[in-house]
């Protein structure tokens, strides 16, 4: 480089000029030089290194290297070429002007540290990506983790570039950094907390992306769709969009129907009010129209049975209704909602399966069905249990019951039209 650094002052010499002029002249060639030379470098690693990388990646069957060929982490490569080609051959043309050669090394090695950086970050992200195509970051994520490492490489990235600008050796500004620290923990509040309640969430395997959960005090009730280092996503079923604090889901009370979908049921839970007017002992004509109806023929028979050889054994008097024991339409009603729910093949008899009276009220006698369905589909789920319930209303009346509701205005017009005729 000095051989060729001194041939071109000479020539410039040779041309008429004085020696500062040609002196000048010679280093600003040499710097043209130098960064023609870096073009080149840099075209060279893109062009070809990496594009040779690139169509070998393409050729292979993993999708790792695709994925950092996506994150054009290799292309960030190539911008390390000139970088390197000017602060190794800075001092061989600007030796007579040192501090013009510092001046360039400190803009290089601040300009290295930002594509390292960038390196670092874009391989950090591919390794998300990576780690996402596989099923177990569905329920161990680690977006939260990713972003507190590029937190901490921001961090040191603007450490290393204070360091540089205030020399290699002087790291006595780093004694003061702690100073600093409360000020630090009161900006990234947020994030500390998020962090610590991510790695809770992740351990305890609390939330996972997919999940349906409900947090009405944030407005919550949809699918989990993200879950980063301060928030979580939730995806309405309006398709909202709510954002939640990590930490709340750890500090506050939250609903996952997780445990709901992987059981194989959704829970059916609804009651209907009965008029408690209507219930009565059955007599034998209402027996005998119940042995016709297909849920209840076998149970209406084998309890009349039952209760034929009870009375008959304890010399129960059936003139009178109350005496000895008799079947209640209430009761036969009951049977048969268990086995029309029984024989429909939608419900999951394998579960909590009840019929069962709740405590009677002001509003009647309320039957309660407790079953569970095979499908968890919200819109088929909310089809299937319409459809039971259909039934049951129109099937009432068939047993001498009456459902109860409270009197509308057209039930008080009927009765006042009633009381004038």
């Amino acid at each position: 480089m000095k051989q060729l650094m001194n041939h071109i002052n000479d020539w410039f010499i040779q041309l008429g000029l004085s020696e500062n002029p040609a002196t000048f002249f010679t280093e600003l060639a040499g710097v043209i030089f130098l960064l023609i030379i870096s073009i080149i470098g840099f075209y060279i690693t893109k062009k070809l290194v990496v594009r040779a990388i690139h169509v070998i990646a393409k050729r292979t069957k993993n999708i790792w290297d695709d994925i950092l060929i996506e994150k054009r982490v290799f292309h960030r490569f190539a911008y390390l070429a000139p970088a390197l080609i000017i602060i190794f051959l800075t001092p061989y043309f600007l030796e007579e002007y040192e501090l013009l050669v510092k001046a360039i090394k400190l803009i290089v090695s601040i300009y290295m540290v930002i594509i390292v950086v960038q390196i670092i970050l874009s391989s950090i992200n591919a390794f998300n990506e990576i780690y996402s195509s596989y099923e177990i970051s569905k329920t161990k994520p680690i977006k939260g983790y990713i972003q507190v490492i590029k937190i901490i490489i921001y961090i040191l990235a603007i450490a290393g570039i204070i360091t540089i600008l205030l020399g290699r050796n002087n790291f006595g500004w780093i004694a003061g950094f702690g100073a600093l620290s409360a000020v630090l923990m009161l900006i990234f509040k947020d994030s500390i907390l998020g962090f610590v309640g991510g790695i809770t969430l992740s351990a305890n395997n609390m939330v996972k992306i997919g999940d349906w959960i409900e947090m009405p005090k944030f407005g919550a009730n949809g699918t989990v769709i993200d879950i980063s280092l301060t928030t979580v996503k939730v995806q309405n079923w309006d398709k909202t969009i709510t954002t939640v604090p990590t930490y709340n889901l750890v500090t506050d009370y939250f609903m996952n129907w997780r445990g709901m979908e992987e059981s194989g049921g959704r829970r059916i839970k609804r009651s209907i009010n009965i008029d408690m007017n209507s219930i009565k002992f059955c007599t034998p004509e209402m027996l005998e129209r119940f042995k016709k109806i297909q849920y209840v023929a076998k149970y209406v028979e084998k309890t009349e049975n039952k209760i034929r050889e009870y009375n008959k054994k304890h010399n129960i008097d059936n003139s009178v209704l109350v005496n000895g024991r008799r079947q209640t339409n209430i009761g036969v009603f009951r049977a048969y909602l268990k086995g029309y729910l029984s024989g429909n093949p939608i419900i999951n008899t394998n579960m909590t399966f009840l019929v069962r009276q709740l405590q009677p009220n002001e509003k009647g006698l309320p039957i309660e069905i407790y079953v569970f369905s095979k499908v968890q589909e919200w819109a088929k789920y909310e089809d299937i249990q319409s459809d039971i319930f259909d039934h049951i209303l129109a099937v009432i009346p068939q047993f001498d019951l009456r459902t109860f509701q409270n009197p509308s205005g057209a039930d008080f017009r009927t009765l006042i039209s009633e009381r004038q005729f």
